[in-house]
């Protein structure tokens, strides 16, 4: 891929190009070996600290004059996810010309794609470092980090990106509607993998045959119970929104409250009476409905974020969440730059180190109507 890459950009007059992919865990810009004897391949580039980052976390082009020209960086979109960042070096640059790069950034996420179906290399590039099974399995059940669809976008993320082992998500546009479901598969390891997998398998059987929510809450938990006779179980939330009217409907076993933010403000925490964990026997679920405004975001997440906890034993919490959440979720900016100051703040608050449990942020904003605009 980076050498189709490099003879198209020749075409424009661009050379040392270098392909970077983000880990896994969303920190780092891995380099594609280049083959080119003159291209300069450094080992990686941290997302906060360099320019080939600032690329990547706003998602344009990024420029910088040199002595031979200016080297360009652009993001490389795959469908509407971010998969990295192209560099390399032109020997001026104007308004036409930048238009062509970020094309080019589009054309290497369509190869990607299209390559992925049949090798691992893109894979193994992204791998920041050795990654458990069940973390493995666990990527392999993920939809892209981030949609960006017509009146709505999604974003999700989960740490430890190389020790998963229960938390996931999933989310579908069908038509008028947005699906949506956060998952806690109880345990650690391989074992909450598993439990994860089944849940995922059957929620997505039930969702591509139309079933209600109710029914997909329904039979999520008798699914789990005649699978796992021990009483294992897992929590979560499924969600709906009608995209033309911004109606958002939603069950809950057992899972921490989603928050609805508002002008980039949380003005409350959705309720809704919850049912027992799936795989646990109890009441059918009862579903909540809330009318969200053109450009309300609702933030989903589960239970390790808010048991995150200092050596000290201080728990991050939810009024942290909600506070640090008031800082960053400003209008200016998007899904995926909330989630990512939000889960350093936890890695942060757990001094880096690998957390007990698995945390899980999904962020989703209603753009609004057609012809309406975010306000």
């Amino acid at each position: 891929m980076p050498e189709i890459l490099a003879r198209a950009a020749a075409g424009f007059g661009a050379t040392d190009l270098v392909v970077y992919l983000v880990d896994f865990g969303q920190t780092v810009l891995e380099a594609m070996p280049d083959r080119s004897a003159h291209a300069e391949v450094p080992v990686s580039e941290m997302l906060a600290t360099t320019m080939a980052g600032r690329a990547f976390t706003e998602q344009h082009v990024v420029t910088a004059d040199r002595d031979n020209g200016a080297r360009v960086w652009v993001p490389i979109v795959e469908g509407s996810d971010h998969t990295g960042v192209i560099a390399f070096t032109l020997p001026a640059v104007d308004a036409p010309l930048l238009a062509t790069c970020e094309e080019l950034g589009i054309l290497a996420g369509y190869l990607i794609a299209a390559h992925a179906r049949c090798t691992d290399l893109y894979n193994l590039y992204r791998r920041h470092r050795r990654m458990s099974l069940a973390a493995s399995m666990q990527w392999d059940l993920l939809p892209p980090l981030v949609l960006e669809a017509q009146g709505v976008t999604v974003a999700g993320l989960v740490e430890p990106a190389y020790d998963i082992g229960g938390d996931c998500f999933d989310y579908a546009v069908n038509g008028a509607f947005l699906d949506v479901a956060i998952i806690d598969a109880m345990g650690h390891g391989l074992g909450s993998a598993r439990i994860a997998s089944l849940v995922m398998g059957c929620y997505r059987h039930d969702r591509r045959d139309g079933q209600s929510l109710a029914v997909m809450h329904n039979n999520l938990g008798t699914t789990i119970a005649a699978h796992y006779p021990d009483s294992s179980f897992a929590t979560g939330l499924l969600g709906r929104i009608e995209l033309d009217t911004g109606a958002f409907s939603w069950t809950n076993a057992a899972h921490p409250l989603p928050l609805l933010i508002r002008h980039g403000q949380v003005i409350t925490e959705l309720r809704c009476p919850p049912t027992p964990p799936w795989g646990v026997s109890g009441r059918p679920p009862t579903v909540a409905t809330e009318h969200l405004e053109p450009g309300d975001c609702l933030l989903f997440y589960t239970d390790g974020v808010t048991d995150a906890r200092t050596p000290t034993g201080d728990f991050f919490g939810v009024e942290r969440l909600i506070d640090l959440t008031n800082r960053h979720a400003s209008d200016l900016l998007k899904p995926e730059a909330i989630l990512r100051q939000l889960i350093r703040s936890v890695s942060e608050h757990h001094g880096f180190e690998n957390l007990a449990d698995d945390a899980t942020v999904v962020v989703v904003r209603w753009d609004g109507f057609p012809s309406a605009s975010p306000q």
